[in-house]
């Protein structure tokens, strides 16, 4: 796949997507992500820390997640957290090269209601 279809597939999803390199660092927010973290700063997180998003404890536990995820190229995702408002899981997700090493990682949000739209309604898009 070319990076323009993969930033295109990213770019329409409803779910957040925050992509950081291996210092923390955000590369990346979708717009579903800039939306969410809006009262957080919203764009203006891309290119800070995520570490300073979050609290000492949570700081510890990226940590951790991303020390495991470079022990073996096997570890790929953890689960994070649930959001009962929200209805959601939350994951962390490495990223590796062609090689299986580690680049990086993102937070996935995966949301369990059911979809209200109809099947193939299309007088309306739901993004």
């Amino acid at each position: 796949m070319t990076d323009r279809l993969l930033r295109s597939m990213a770019e329409q999803d409803r779910a957040a997507i925050v992509i950081c390199d291996l210092s923390h660092r955000v590369v990346y927010m979708n717009p579903a992500a800039v939306r969410n973290y809006a009262k957080w700063g919203g764009e203006a997180i891309l290119g800070r820390s995520l570490l300073d998003c979050h609290n000492e404890e949570s700081r510890k536990r990226i940590r951790e997640v991303t020390e495991w995820f470079a022990e073996s190229p096997s570890n790929n995702m953890i689960y994070t957290s649930h959001n009962d408002r929200q209805n959601k899981d939350v994951y962390m997700v490495a990223l590796r090269d062609e090689a299986g090493k580690l680049i990086g990682y993102y937070e996935k949000h995966e949301y369990r209601d059911r979809e209200r739209a109809a099947f193939y309604d299309f007088t309306r898009s739901l993004i």
